[in-house]
């Protein structure tokens, strides 16, 4: 839960699925739903999800959501683990499977290569260091996803290696989103911050976002997500410093918020409710996400190049043959 981050422990070895001749790939495909294929896409795009997550963007329970996954599983295209816990047990960690990436690859026409899809990468992410982060970025945007309020919505996620793909020789975001309500849109990067990293450490990513506005010609709003608002408040005194000394201030808007607002407002609380602060805004009435679209007058003042279109990744490109999948699957499907 992204009100309570997970840390990062020590973590069990993944259950590999069995490995599918490639003579039967195309009777599996021919069983798989357009929700079984936009949930390959999904782990493809986003590395790990877990069982609640897909249960919350794509089924109406989580026992129908546990019965399809564990379909998908048998049928060898996912594959599974569960991070050790010292109490209680973690949910299932789900990943692509060498068949589902051969189903992607074969829906475009190209070769499993071509996707930038390892097995050894999909599964290692149970061993990885940053799992927890990865985990708790994805987190954030399922509840920004299926946060369902009337005339808003997540319309565009993209992750952190697509991200990097981008952008990553200038600035390295843990995501890229696009938030819209009513007549308002919001395209955001995200910094997913657990405090594992000294306040240095964070505060320099403003030059690099500095130096990705002024390459690209884009003003793109950053958020900052803290686990306490103890770390916010060090955060922003520090980030406020560094930004003042920016060249152009102005093309890096920052917002911070923490997790722990989140535990007043209820379990239905997400990223969209009223938890933000602009860094150089003297009010102190936090703001929902929607507002912060007209938060910085500058932003609206002229207009805005559109993020994703000036990078060309809506479309396939060679180093990224599938554009993102969408935040919410096809919902016409049988359960």
């Amino acid at each position: 839960m992204i009100n309570h981050p997970a840390r990062q422990t020590s973590l069990r070895p993944a259950r590999r699925s069995p490995a599918i001749p490639a003579s039967e790939h195309a009777a599996l495909a021919m069983r798989l739903t357009r929700r079984d294929r936009w949930i390959l896409r999904m782990l493809h795009e986003h590395r790990v999800l877990t069982t609640p997550q897909l249960a919350v963007l794509a089924f109406p329970t989580l026992k129908i959501a546990r019965r399809r996954l564990l379909l998908l599983h048998h049928a060898g295209v996912i594959d599974r683990f569960r991070p050790f816990r010292a109490a209680g047990s973690a949910p299932a960690h789900w990943v692509l499977a060498p068949a589902g990436a051969a189903v992607l690859a074969a829906e475009i026409g190209v070769e499993v290569r071509d996707l930038g899809y390892r097995s050894e990468r999909a599964v290692g992410i149970a061993h990885s260091l940053s799992l927890a982060h990865t985990v708790g970025v994805n987190d954030w945007f399922t509840r920004l996803a299926t946060n369902h309020h009337h005339d808003s919505g997540l319309t565009v996620w993209w992750s952190e290696t697509r991200c990097q793909r981008l952008w990553g020789d200038l600035a390295r975001p843990d995501g890229y989103g696009r938030y819209t309500h009513r007549d308002h849109t919001l395209d955001f990067f995200l910094e997913y911050d657990l405090g594992s990293e000294n306040t240095g450490q964070v505060t320099r990513k403003l030059h690099d976002y500095a130096e990705l506005a002024r390459t690209t010609g884009i003003t793109t709003p950053l958020l900052i997500w803290t686990p306490t608002t103890d770390r916010e408040s060090h955060l922003r005194h520090a980030l406020a410093t560094t930004h003042r000394d920016l060249p152009e201030p102005d093309t890096v808007p920052v917002a911070t918020a923490a997790a722990d607002l989140l535990h007043h407002l209820g379990p239905s609380a997400s990223p969209a409710d009223r938890a933000w602060l602009p860094l150089e805004s003297a009010e102190t009435e936090r703001l929902r996400l929607h507002q912060l679209a007209t938060a910085w007058p500058h932003l609206n003042a002229a207009p805005q190049k559109d993020t994703a279109a000036t990078t060309g990744s809506l479309d396939p490109a060679p180093h990224q043959p599938f554009p993102a999948p969408p935040p919410l699957p096809p919902r016409d499907e049988p359960l």
